[in-house]
């Protein structure tokens, strides 16, 4: 169990990582706008994977609620009512405009959360039985 906690936090750390390097560097008109909104979200899946390990399928489908729920709140300017809308990092951070194609790409993101989740399980079940 450790080494799955072990497998997450790496992740998580890699993709916090890739998504700095696109904040700070990457200026373009995709990776920038869709990427990252991709990766957020596999970002967050794995955030909560190193807590809870156990079986909970629809964990993708909460941070997919939780990514709709930031966006709507852009949608309404929280930052500004948070009181934080005039720093740079907290206003790059929560976001600031709200967009249907961001809400897409944390669907996209969360699917494929669960696409190599999968995967990795089949391949952890597959090499048990043949260790039996």
């Amino acid at each position: 169990m450790l080494r799955r906690r072990v497998a997450y936090l790496a992740a998580f750390f890699l993709l916090l990582a890739a998504e700095i390097l696109i904040a700070l560097f990457v200026r373009d008109r995709f990776i920038r706008p869709y990427g990252g909104d991709i990766l957020v979200t596999v970002l967050l899946c794995c955030l909560v994977r190193i807590f809870v390990l156990q079986k909970w399928k629809s964990m993708p489908v909460w941070v997919f609620l939780f990514s709709v729920a930031v966006e709507v709140g852009q949608y309404f300017h929280y930052a500004e009512i948070l009181g934080v809308g005039d720093n740079p990092f907290l206003r790059t951070l929560l976001g600031t405009s709200f967009s249907l194609a961001d809400i897409v790409c944390y669907a996209v993101g969360c699917a494929v959360f669960m696409g190599c989740e999968t995967a990795v399980n089949a391949v952890h079940r597959r090499n048990a039985s043949e260790k039996e």
